[in-house]
């Protein structure tokens, strides 16, 4: 097999960059600053969490981007897709793809909770007792591989261009893991932020151990798609929330 046609250069020379760097910025931003208070030993929950994270790396690197970026490919090249078929500038077609993905991502992470096949699946990223920017890391890679599916199915029906797909994952990758740690920024700059993206205060709720508190919150990038359908919840002290699995 030859491997170099998994090789994506913008994720590579852009994304990779950024989402290392913003791993060691939020790392330290969340010792520095801690949001909640951290009931077990960091670096072994960090390590736990890499250990999760390896093998969805491979996933994701070898299945999840390279499958749906060949269909984005395929729906480019035989105009196929709704944004083929809409008279709509590139730039226009690019933030709605970026849009509507993170919508789709709303109800793909809803499912993820109802569906009992895939709940098994993404149980293991609400097993963590603690919740840092290391959790954003912790996915079974049997939740990657579901993931494969609907998001080639999304790419088919949309026709969503190969470049706003890599832009999309990009953002994706960086905002889970800025709603994922636990960086206590300050209400003046949080609140402003959180009326347009999911900050770590918004997400914290959603890793409750408790059910109503964990159905809430669902958003990924945006957190318009919680207002809109009101599933947003926030007005949960974040020393009163216990992380982990709802019993």
């Amino acid at each position: 097999m030859d491997f170099s046609a998994f090789q994506v250069p913008l994720l590579d020379s852009v994304g990779s960059p950024l989402t290392l760097g913003g791993l060691f910025l939020l790392l330290w931003s969340q010792w520095k600053y801690p949001l909640r208070y951290q009931h077990f030993a960091p670096l072994r929950r960090i390590a736990r969490n890499l250990v999760f994270a390896a093998p969805a790396f491979l996933v994701l690197r070898l299945l999840l981007i390279p499958i749906p970026l060949w269909a984005a490919t395929w729906a480019a090249q035989h105009n196929f897709g709704l944004f083929h078929w809409l008279p709509l500038p590139a730039v226009l077609s690019g933030v709605l793809g970026i849009v509507l993905f993170d919508y789709a991502y709303y109800w793909w992470h809803i499912a993820s909770h109802r569906a009992p096949l895939l709940w098994r699946f993404h149980n293991v990223h609400h097993t963590d007792l603690d919740m840092d920017v290391s959790t954003a890391t912790r996915f079974h890679f049997g939740e990657l591989l579901f993931s494969v599916i609907w998001r080639t199915a999304f790419v088919f029906v949309t026709g969503i261009a190969p470049l706003t797909l890599i832009v999309f994952e990009i953002l994706f990758e960086c905002a889970a893991q800025f709603h994922h740690s636990n960086w206590r920024l300050p209400l003046g700059i949080e609140r402003p932020l959180n009326r347009i993206f999911v900050t770590p205060r918004m997400h914290g709720v959603h890793h409750s151990i408790v059910q109503r508190e964990t159905d809430s919150n669902w958003g990924t990038i945006f957190s318009w798609w919680d207002k809109l359908h009101h599933s947003l919840h926030i007005d949960i002290p974040q020393d009163a929330i216990t992380i982990g699995v709802p019993a």
